[in-house]
């Protein structure tokens, strides 16, 4: 199936790995132009090489999304080669040092996480937010479970995830008259690297995250690219300003 994105260009940053990378084939297989932004390069370009590999359209493009220069040479970058922007997805984060008590949790990380979290969501969506009038599309915000429920040992990252709903919300409601819609997917347990998968660690990771999933078992990365394509297409046309939940039914308990 081609038709929800053809000749769409999209933009997914943290596209490297994981979820973004799932997000940036998925655009890919429905028929859109992909921008592949990563602050690793070598995975974004890898990235790029398995979309090519399905007959895809990509670039990959080294950015940090946490300075403003980074961000705007991205968007106009992505412009500039495809013409235009139709679908950002603003994946890129981190998770900050887990530990189990909040005076414990150093500064420095706390810090690193707001700039990277919460800074650089913000960078992206001011920057790509004129190009996306023009073409009356859409924004979708990685955020987490974590946005909307607390989570010990991770006060950094859970504030973050919270920010990062909330700017969703208010952006929302700024742009809803020209057409712009800013949504927010949350996802549970899923097996990226963030979260301990494809470091050799695999076991260890899978039974630590199926703690926060009820029905036992971890989603894959495509689950959360299913969602994000969703509130990208024009089957979610009347959703706006709303955190769509990826849990396994988490946060309902």
């Amino acid at each position: 199936m081609k038709s929800r994105f053809e000749n769409h260009v999209a933009l997914v940053t943290g596209a490297g790995s994981g979820i973004g990378r799932a997000t940036a084939l998925a655009f890919a297989n429905e028929g859109a132009k992909v921008m592949v932004a990563d602050r690793n390069l070598a995975g974004a370009k890898e990235t790029v090489n398995l979309i090519q590999k399905l007959a895809g359209t990509a670039e990959a493009i080294e950015v940090d999304i946490a300075n403003s220069d980074s961000v705007q040479h991205m968007i106009h970058q992505c412009v500039q080669r495809f013409g235009r922007l139709d679908h950002a997805v603003n994946n890129a984060g981190v998770l900050g040092s887990m530990q189990p008590f909040t005076a414990d949790y150093a500064e420095d990380t706390f810090n690193q996480v707001m700039e990277i979290n919460i800074r650089g969501t913000f960078l992206c969506m001011k920057y790509q937010i004129p190009h996306l009038l023009k073409t009356q599309g859409t924004i979708v915000n990685t955020a987490s479970i974590a946005g909307l429920v607390g989570m010990p040992a991770l006060v950094g990252y859970s504030a973050s995830k919270h920010a990062v709903i909330g700017m969703t919300k208010s952006a929302a409601l700024e742009y809803a008259a020209q057409g712009l819609r800013i949504n927010a997917v949350c996802p549970g347990s899923t097996r990226t690297p963030m979260a301990g998968f494809e470091q050799g660690h695999d076991q260890a990771a899978d039974e630590s995250s199926k703690q926060f999933s009820p029905n036992g078992r971890v989603a894959e990365p495509a689950e959360m690219a299913d969602a994000i394509l969703f509130l990208s297409s024009n089957q979610s046309s009347y959703i706006n300003g709303h955190p769509l939940v990826v849990d396994a039914g988490y946060v309902a308990r």
